[in-house]
């Protein structure tokens, strides 16, 4: 069974080739192909994050809201972050306020760790 699955992933990665190599406008179908991967690797963190959530969800609200709010906010600046690295990075100014950022949600991982640990 593993090699015919080996075969099959060599056939579409040979077809997809064929397909930039020797079709005009192939290298169009190739971005779209690519587009179509991250959308669905996307769509997969997203279900990766709400099944996180769930299975969390009694925790995330015993933090109280200060922290719950750090928990979603360190989240979402990390995500925005992540997002818009190669922006951040093409000024000094804009590469030291997304050190700015990083730090922040450092602060607000080992802030929310600290308080877990609290009695």
């Amino acid at each position: 069974m593993p090699a015919a699955r080996t075969i099959r992933n060599v056939a579409i990665i040979a077809a997809i080739a064929a397909v930039v190599a020797f079709v005009p406008g192939g290298g169009r179908g190739a971005e779209g192909v690519a587009a179509a991967l991250w959308a669905t690797f996307g769509i997969g963190f997203g279900l990766i994050g709400l099944r996180f959530y769930r299975e969390r969800r009694v925790w995330l609200h015993s933090l109280g809201d200060r922290h719950r709010a750090l928990a979603y906010g360190g989240v979402a600046v990390a995500l925005f972050a992540w997002a818009s690295r190669a922006r951040w990075w093409e000024t000094s100014l804009g590469e030291a306020v997304w050190f700015l950022l990083i730090a922040f949600v450092v602060y607000a991982a080992m802030e929310i760790y600290r308080h877990t640990r609290t009695y």
